[in-house]
This record gives C-alpha cells, structure tokens and sequence, in this order.
C-alpha cells in the first residue's frame, strides 16, 4: 500500500506563493490518480485538484483554477500542487490523496474516489 506525506506548507502574506510536494513511498505511484483536499474547522474536505496517473489530464475547483497548478513526477514518486496568488480564504489543512486508477486519463473529484490519504500540511494565508 502506499503511504503519503506532505510538506511545503507555511505561512504566507496574501498574493504570495508556495509549493506543496506529496512524497509516495511502499509503491510506485505511475498507478494512481492523485488529488489534492484541503479542510477548515468545521468544514467537509474540499476538492482543490487532481491529476491523472499519466500526468495527461487535471482537474480544478473553480475557487482555485487559474492560480494553482498541480503536476507530477512519476519518477520522484512525487506530486506538486503550486499555488500562486494566495488569498486568505485559502487557509486551511492541505491533504494529498491516491487512488489506484484503471485508466491513463482518470482523475477524480470526491473524497470517497480516494482510498490512501497522507497527514496533512496547514496553509495559512495572511491579509
């Protein structure tokens, strides 16, 4: 099975940037569509983005599209979520996911999709 641990998580001043690295270790990950979660108190888990096992197809919530770009390296073991142009309202407790995917271009959007979780890494957004 495979583990997940995220780092890169900080605090930043508003419109600032960081980079988010999920490191996968226990299997190769070029099986596995990856996401990435994030979660406020008293809050469900929020889709923020998804990637293909090839790397080939993504996916964004709207909140986030345009600012933050998630990619992969499969020969690292590693996937990324860069995220520029910060704001406040993107404060909460990151989490990466994975999936074992049947398919290239399959990517997912709900929490439930996703059956290995890493532990988290808080971003805090200040105004």
């Amino acid at each position: 099975q495979v583990q997940l641990v995220e780092s890169g998580g900080g605090l930043v001043q508003a419109g600032g940037s960081l980079r988010l690295s999920c490191a996968a270790s226990g299997r190769i990950i070029g099986n596995y569509a990856m996401g990435w979660f994030r979660q406020t108190v008293g809050k469900e888990r929020e889709f923020v983005a998804a990637i293909s096992r090839n790397g080939g197809s993504t996916g964004y919530a709207t909140s986030v599209k345009g600012r933050f770009t998630i990619s992969r390296d499969n020969a690292q073991n590693t996937v990324y979520l860069q995220m520029n142009s910060l704001k406040p309202e993107d404060t909460a407790v990151y989490y990466c996911a994975a999936t074992s995917s049947p398919s290239d271009g399959a990517f997912y959007y709900t929490p439930r999709n996703y059956a290995t979780w890493g532990q988290g890494t808080q971003v805090t957004v200040s105004s």
